[in-house]
This record gives C-alpha cells, structure tokens and sequence, in this order.
C-alpha cells in the first residue's frame, strides 16, 4: 500500500541541489536543445555536477528557491526580488498542476516580471494563466537569434 504523502511548498534545502540539477537540466534538454541545437553547452557544459557546483558557490540560488516536495521533488521555482528567474517542473510529472502551484507561490512572494523564450507557448500560456502579460519588450538570448519576451503581472 502507498503512503500518501501532502505536497508541500517549501524552501529549497542544499540536499535538493542534485536533485534541483536533474529537473533543470532535463527541461533545457527537452525544451530549448532543439531551438539552440548546441551540442557542446547541453550535453558537456551543462551537468548535473556543474550545477551542484554552482549551488555551493551561490547559496543564494538555493534561499530564492522553493521546491514542490510530495516525497520527491518535483519542481521548483526561483524568485528573486520582483523576477520570477526559473520554474521548472520534472517532465515525468507536467501536466498535474506543479507549475501552477508554483507560479502562485511565486506571485504570492512578489514576483512580477519574467522572461519567457518567444518560441515557447506552452510556457507563455502558463504565465497567462497566473495573471502574466506579455510586454512590447523583447531581449535577445546571448549572442543567437532566438529572443526573451519580458511578462509583467496584471496586478
């Protein structure tokens, strides 16, 4: 028999970082490999290892985090000041109200403005969802051709 376990939203622990790691990596994987198409930066450079690293080096990515954990982690949301930075939910689990449930915390905790990769609706959708607007303002992403539409809160 499975024990049920209540989802909870909670801050973000250094021992979630491998985890924190997998989620991230997989969704850039899924999401934005196929529009970057760099082999070397996806499938070298962004590892499970190189991320635990950077949350060592950078707790403070880990105090703007709070991770959706029914048991396991199943995906978190990182806000800093008034921006929404990153919300990612595990592939295996979308679908289920995860990212919505994060998004209102995050609004909840005062984010406001977000970038959103132009060719990704479904993400765009989500935001519009939770009261985000698309802006006029677009940002190029680094030095490729692809672009960053900036979404503000309604309220």
């Amino acid at each position: 028999m499975r024990e049920e376990v209540t989802p909870m939203i909670r801050p973000a622990a250094q021992e979630d970082a491998a985890r924190l790691a997998e989620i991230e990596i997989f969704n850039y994987r899924l999401y934005f490999y196929p529009i970057f198409r760099t082999d070397r930066y996806f499938f070298s450079e962004l590892t499970v290892p190189t991320l635990i690293g950077e949350y060592r080096a950078f707790p403070e990515k880990l105090a703007h985090t709070l991770v959706f954990d029914d048991g396991v982690v199943k995906g978190f949301v990182r806000v800093n000041g008034d921006e929404i930075e990153k919300l990612f939910v595990e592939p295996s689990f979308h679908g289920l109200g995860i990212g919505g449930a994060l998004m209102e915390r995050a609004v909840e905790r005062g984010g406001r403005r977000l970038l959103v990769l132009e060719k990704n609706p479904g993400a765009i959708r989500l935001y519009e969802r939770h009261g985000f607007v698309c802006t006029d303002e677009r940002q190029r992403v680094d030095d490729t051709n692809e672009f960053f539409i900036i979404m503000k809160h309604e309220r």
